[in-house]
């Protein structure tokens, strides 16, 4: 049961030293009763103190660590909706290949998978996971497909089969890359579970409904196994978000312990992609912890990749670029110098705007706390005095030959500051639109 802010500080040291960032032990005592501070955060904190907040305050859905250096994460999560907080862990999107497939078609999915990236506002996405499916029937190519995809892509693998023997065979081949077996059933799972706890990997359960899959992850954590993974046995849309809705609602509203894990899904291959598609956008959009692909295709990627990055987005914190000047093209000290905020994907329009019109520029981007330019200039962050702050501290004078800094015209009002905050400087107003600066540059800087 979760404690009052009162009862959480009765197990603190009231000295209100502030070293955790809170006036008192009362406030600090508060935001743990919320969820918005861990008490590792305390520095006098006392182990009884650790121990009982540490259980009674641990994440609702649990951590599962996959991957040779078990960077890739998934669980974590405290609410139902981004909105409240944020979501944590992201999707992992896994691509399968079935081990009957021709050996030049699995050679170049492997390939793809490998060597896929997308780029969106500053961040390389990739390919999280690759899934082995048993089709042929022969263990020895099942094992064999596992150590190559393994040895090939560097990345946790899913191994689907439905015999227990051969994923218990695979499971010992790749023993330390910490990968999903994938699927155990009450009647597989003791094997399965040994398997899966002697090789270091997680174990994905399955059922028919959900009362027989909160008796497998019970019995399997009264075991002493708990790196558990859920799958569904629903096949709609419709099954799999009403679900997962109810899983992700026990898990966080009423730390209901035998659902608190993260959920795999296999899209299965439809005729239709716009299909397949749909079901991988409601898994991320609605608890997927890892979403297995039927087959590579880079545009479906693109689509995903740019949902979940969207999605997993701290809505507190804005996505940010570092604060410094930027080259755009192969500028010379003395390029045009133009200025904008560090809100990534402002940066990212500006620049390539800058780089379309053909010509070399230096974009200085000063700390906006990841704000828009209106956003960032209502707030007082993005100003003449802070603009010639930057500037200075960064020792922009002796960067540049320059001395003309171009600003955008939606804040044409910091001209006469930016110019007192930068002696020997003169300013230009720049378009309020980026899309509007290629003309710009033809028409004032050609």
């Amino acid at each position: 049961m979760a404690l009052t802010g009162l009862q959480i500080q009765k197990l603190l040291p009231k000295t209100n030293c502030k070293e955790c960032g809170s006036n008192t032990c009362l406030a600090f005592a508060m935001k743990l009763a919320a969820r918005k501070a861990d008490i590792s955060m305390c520095p006098y904190a006392s182990e009884e103190a650790i121990q009982t907040l540490g259980a009674a305050y641990e994440p609702p859905v649990k951590l599962i660590e996959l991957g040779e250096d078990k960077s890739l994460k998934l669980g974590e999560e405290t609410v139902l909706y981004r909105h409240e907080k944020t979501f944590v862990h992201q999707t992992a999107l896994a691509v399968n290949i079935d081990d009957n497939e021709k050996p030049e078609v699995i050679e170049q999915t492997l390939d793809n998978i490998k060597n896929y990236m997308l780029e969106r506002v500053g961040e390389e996405l990739r390919i999280d996971m690759v899934a082995i499916t048993q089709k042929s029937g022969n263990r020895e190519t099942f094992v064999e497909l596992a150590k190559k995809a393994r040895e090939r892509v560097k990345r946790p693998l899913v191994l689907r089969s439905a015999d227990p023997g051969a994923l218990a065979e695979a499971a010992r081949a790749v023993k330390g890359s910490h990968s999903v077996l994938a699927s155990a059933i009450p009647e597989t799972a003791e094997k399965l579970r040994e398997a899966a706890q002697e090789n270091g990997h997680t174990l994905v359960v399955t059922a028919p409904g959900l009362n027989e899959l909160v008796l497998l992850t019970a019995k399997l954590k009264q075991d002493g196994f708990n790196d558990l993974i859920l799958e569904f046995r629903s096949h709609t849309l419709a099954e799999q978000f009403q679900t997962a809705s109810i899983v992700r609602r026990a898990a966080i509203k009423d730390n209901y312990k035998p659902l608190a894990y993260s959920i795999l899904r296999f899209i299965e291959p439809h005729d239709d992609l716009l299909e397949e598609t749909v079901l991988a956008v409601n898994d991320i959009c609605k608890y997927g912890g890892i979403c297995v692909l039927p087959s590579f295709d880079p545009a479906q990627l693109a689509a995903l990749m740019t949902l979940r990055l969207n999605i997993y987005t701290d809505p507190q914190k804005p996505i940010q670029v570092e604060p410094k000047i930027y080259p755009i093209g192969e500028p010379q000290p003395d390029s045009p110098v133009f200025v904008t905020t560090n809100f990534s994907l402002t940066y990212f329009i500006v620049s390539g705007e800058i780089e379309n019109s053909g010509i070399s520029a230096w974009l200085l981007v000063p700390e906006c706390e990841g704000m828009s330019v209106l956003t960032a200039w209502a707030a007082g962050k993005f100003s003449g005095a802070t603009i010639g702050k930057f500037a200075k501290e960064i020792d922009l004078k002796n960067q540049v030959a320059s001395r003309e800094i171009i600003i955008p015209g939606y804040v044409a009002q910091i001209s006469g500051e930016l110019e007192e905050s930068m002696p020997g400087w003169s300013v230009m107003v720049g378009p309020q639109d980026a899309s509007d600066l290629e003309s710009f540059i033809r028409a004032r800087l050609t």
